[in-house]
């Protein structure tokens, strides 16, 4: 059986034949495309296998109950085809032409998936030589892998494995413009925080990334009626993001490509589309989001206030907002910057609270995200509202610390959990914030104002601290009387 660990070993293996050529943010695609169709192949070879027995060797009969399947994968566009051609002169492009069939083979579910990857570009992989050595390296490691369904140990290992790689290539990655990956435990809390168990489900994240947030918050939902929708601005990232879908077995998914603010794209009769749950970690405080551009914006989203130019948070909270339908819940994880900046962004968060749409405000651990430090807050919003109050959740300081990121445990996540599901006050945990504290505190959100963490510090023995310091002082002189005999005896 082919396990989590031999993936991951092999992998990192092919890895080492980047390093120190291409930054691991760029040369994650190429990893990451070759493990995609290296599964697409074993999977076609396996029910390949499986129609072989069933018609005892017809092969008429097996090629027509191929074409039948969902994804289809000619003897021309498979792993093996290409492992067969590695020592060719022009191997990146023979690569290529096979993605370029797999899209045409399968044009309603992958259609372009790999329009934003060359396997033959001199600028990224070097000249040819240089080029199909690390090609065929490539390909000689995926080789040993059998990723056939049934040879893998669990349903979930490609999905996990591919969640996995995506995170550890974060740690080099996406450092640009506020981006940072969503780690797991995050958007498991995100995920838990907005479930609902309805059916028919429209699941939605406008800045979705490689679609780890939007597959924990399917995975919530227990009857698996849902349907979900994305749109990531990196055409690379969007790529990874339908592949990520496939791997995890989501096929009715519906990611877009393309600059949400300025150009949304899941739209019902010329308006923005509405979602039952809506979770994002969109950019922190990204720079030139487009205000100058949408002083005038077509679907009115920013009746509440124009964010200021330089940090698009709100801009994008606001089209969450828009787009979340009459009874809908909806995630966000954001910088502590929105909870107490001023100017236009205190007169939005004003607007919001007024309208009962803020639900609940919780203080994330730092050092969570790849590459920040920055503690990052979740805030929930919901539509119709019976309550009027504001649970707080102070978060920040119970983590498992790590060598390079701290995490949430199982434990931390059940107990924000249940401390929001259950509206719970806990002491220097929780508090239930009533709209006139908020109106008190002139609509500041600062976690600190709500939720008292300060540790008494025991009261200091005078005598006894004395007493230590004469202890001290009487040790110090011991040592200095013997250090001058020493200095004496060797005559200096």
């Amino acid at each position: 059986m082919t396990t989590k660990e031999q993936i991951n070993n092999n992998v990192w293996k092919s890895c080492d034949i980047f390093r120190g050529t291409l930054d691991s943010s760029e040369y994650k695609d190429y990893i990451l495309t070759i493990l995609f169709v290296k599964y697409l192949s074993d999977l076609h070879k396996e029910k390949y296998e499986e129609l072989y027995k069933k018609y005892k060797g017809n092969e008429e009969r097996i090629q027509r109950a191929l074409k039948k399947e969902k994804y289809k994968i000619t003897e021309d566009s498979t792993f093996e085809y290409l492992f067969q051609r590695k020592e060719q002169p022009n191997l990146g492009e023979i690569i290529n032409k096979v993605l370029s069939k797999i899209e045409e083979n399968n044009k309603e579910k992958l259609d372009l998936i790999f329009r934003n990857i060359d396997f033959n570009s001199e600028a990224k992989l070097g000249n040819v030589k240089e080029r199909n050595v690390i090609l065929k390296s490539i390909l000689e490691n995926f080789e040993k892998l059998d990723l056939r369904p049934s040879k893998i140990s669990g349903r979930d290992v490609i999905g996990d494995v591919y969640e996995y790689l995506i995170s550890r290539f974060a740690s080099d990655a996406g450092k640009k413009g506020g981006e940072f990956f969503t780690p797991s435990e995050v958007s498991e809390v995100l995920a838990k925080l907005t479930s609902k168990e309805e059916e028919g489900l429209k699941i939605y994240d406008p800045t979705s990334g490689s679609g780890s947030l939007l597959i924990k918050a399917s995975k919530e939902i227990k009857n698996k009626s849902f349907r979900i929708y994305g749109q990531e601005k990196n055409g690379q990232t969007y790529s990874l993001c339908r592949m990520n879908m496939f791997l995890h077995e989501i096929e009715d998914a519906d990611i877009k490509w393309g600059d949400t603010l300025r150009n949304p794209l899941h739209l019902e009769n010329n308006h923005l589309a509405k979602f039952d749950i809506i979770v994002a970690n969109p950019p922190f405080s990204l720079d030139k989001w487009g205000a100058d551009e949408l002083q005038n914006d077509r679907f009115n989203r920013f009746s509440y206030g124009m964010p200021p130019k330089s940090k698009g948070d709100y801009a994008f909270v606001l089209h969450m907002i828009k787009s979340l339908n009459e009874n809908g819940n909806m995630g966000v994880v954001l910088p502590h910057g929105v909870l107490f900046r001023g100017s236009s962004e205190a007169k939005i968060r004003k607007k919001l609270i007024e309208d009962n749409l803020l639900d609940a405000v919780i203080g994330l651990p730092s050092n969570l995200f790849f590459g920040t430090s920055i503690p990052a807050c979740i805030l929930i919003f919901k539509k119709n509202r019976s309550n009027e109050d504001i649970l707080f959740i102070d978060a920040s300081r119970e983590f498992e610390k790590g060598k390079n990121q701290n995490k949430l445990t199982p434990e931390n996540i059940t107990k924000i959990y249940e401390t929001y599901k259950e509206r719970k006050e806990i002491e220097k945990y929780s508090h239930l914030a009533t709209l006139e504290e908020i109106e008190e505190n002139d609509y500041n959100l600062n976690i600190p104002r709500y939720v008292d963490t300060f540790e008494e510090e025991e009261p200091i023995d005078i005598n006894k601290t004395k007493e230590n310091i004469a202890k001290i002082e009487n040790e110090l002189t011991q040592l200095k009387t013997k250090m001058k005999g020493y200095l004496e005896e060797l005559g200096l």
